[in-house]
C-alpha cells in the first residue's frame, strides 16, 4: 500500500503553491504515495490546485490584500501555521511523512517565529537534534553545522557534536541501504591543516573525534581535506560525506555529475521530513516558470523512507 503524506505549499508569495501543483501532477508522485496539501486555499487554487488533484487542509493567510512576491509578515505567519499543522498530524499517525515547500525565514521572523526555519523548528519543538542531510544519485552529504557564519566555526565544531551527527548519519545512511555505510569526515582547513601549520583543528577536534567513532565501530575515514574527500566520493569509494559546514556540501553537490535534482531530508526525529534543496525564489514566483522536478523528488524520496518504515 503507497504511505500517505502530507505537503505543505510554502510561502503563499513564493514558488511553493506552484511547484507543489506541479509536483502533485508529476507520475513519479502519484504512483509513490497517497498525497494531501496543507497551505493557503487561494494561493493553491491560483496555482491550479482542484480537489480532484489531492486533499487540501486549509491553513489561510489572514490577510486577503493584494501583496506582491517577498517577504510578508501575513504569508509568513501562514506558512508557519501550516508547517505546525502538519507536524501535529504527522505525529498523531494521520500521515506517514511530510515533505516541505520553501519558506521565507525574513517571513518567518517579520511573523514572529520562534525559529528561523523548519530544521531549527522542528529541533525547538522536539528538542532533539537533528541531522540536515542531502542526497543526489549516490551522493549522500550530511551537515556538522548548518546556517552558521564561517568564523564561528572553530568553536561550533566540538568533539561531541562530531560524534553525535556522525552517529546520525550511520542510522540515516543505513535506511538508505547499507548495513555498515563508509563515512568519510571532512576537514576544516585546506589540505587538513598540513599538520597544524594551517589550523590545528583536525588535530584538537576533528581526528580525536574519528578515532573514537573508530573504536566504537564506525567505518569513518578522515579528517580528509574536503577535495579529496568529494573525488574519492564520487569514485564510490564512501557512502556518505561528514561535511563540517554549509557550503562544504552544497556547492559540490549542486554541480556533482550526477543525475537529478537534490533532496534535502531530516534525520532524527520521530518523523520523516523531506524538501528540495532551493528558497522561495520571489524574483520568479507566479511567472509559471519555477521548476518542480525538486519538489517532486523530495516528495517520492519522503515515499520511499516511509515505504521502509525509516523513522530517526
Amino acid at each position: 500500500m503507497k504511505p500517505s503524506l502530507l505537503i505543505t505549499a510554502g510561502d503563499p508569495l513564493g514558488i511553493g503553491p506552484e511547484i507543489t501543483v506541479k509536483a502533485l501532477r508529476s507520475p513519479a508522485v502519484r504512483r509513490s504515495c497517497l498525497p494531501a496539501v496543507i497551505g493557503d486555499t487561494a494561493a493553491l487554487r491560483r496555482a491550479g490546485w482542484t480537489p480532484s488533484l489531492c486533499p487540501l487542509i486549509p491553513c489561510d493567510s489572514e490577510s486577503r490584500r493584494k501583496r506582491r512576491p517577498g517577504p510578508d509578515a501575513a504569508a509568513g505567519a501562514a506558512s508557519l501555521k501550516a508547517v505546525l499543522g502538519a507536524l501535529r498530524l504527522v505525529k498523531e499517525g494521520a500521515f506517514a511523512a511530510m515533505t516541505t515547500a520553501p519558506v521565507s525565514k525574513e517571513a518567518w521572523a517579520l511573523a514572529g517565529a520562534p525559529a528561523p526555519a523548519h530544521t531549527d523548528l522542528f529541533r525547538l519543538l522536539e528538542k532533539r537534534e537533528p541531522l540536515m542531510l542531502f542526497s543526489r544519485g549516490r551522493v549522500n552529504a550530511a551537515l556538522v553545522t548548518e546556517h552558521a557564519p564561517l568564523r564561528d566555526l572553530p568553536r561550533l565544531l566540538t568533539r561531541s557534536l562530531v560524534k553525535e551527527k556522525a552517529l546520525l548519519f550511520r542510522s540515516a545512511l543505513r535506511a538508505l541501504g547499507p548495513a555498515e555505510p563508509r563515512i568519510a569526515l571532512c576537514a576544516l582547513n585546506p589540505h587538513a591543516g598540513d599538520g597544524g601549520v594551517i589550523g590545528r583543528e583536525e588535530i584538537s577536534t576533528l581526528g580525536p573525534a574519528a578515532r573514537e567513532l573508530r573504536r566504537r565501530g564506525l567505518r569513518v575515514s578522515g579528517p580528509l581535506p574536503s577535495d579529496a574527500a568529494w573525488a574519492s566520493h564520487l569514485a564510490g569509494k564512501s557512502d556518505g560525506l561528514l561535511c563540517l559546514y554549509h557550503d562544504q556540501a552544497l556547492a559540490p553537490l549542486k554541480v556533482a555529475p550526477c543525475g537529478g535534482p537534490a533532496v534535502h531530508w531530516t534525520w532524527g526525529l520521530p518523523f520523516i521530513r523531506t524538501s528540495p534543496t532551493h528558497g522561495t525564489a520571489f524574483d520568479i514566483a507566479w511567472k509559471g516558470r519555477a521548476d518542480a522536478s525538486g519538489m517532486a523528488a523530495a516528495i517520492v524520496f519522503a515515499a520511499g523512507l516511509a515505504g521502509g518504515r525509516a523513522r530517526g
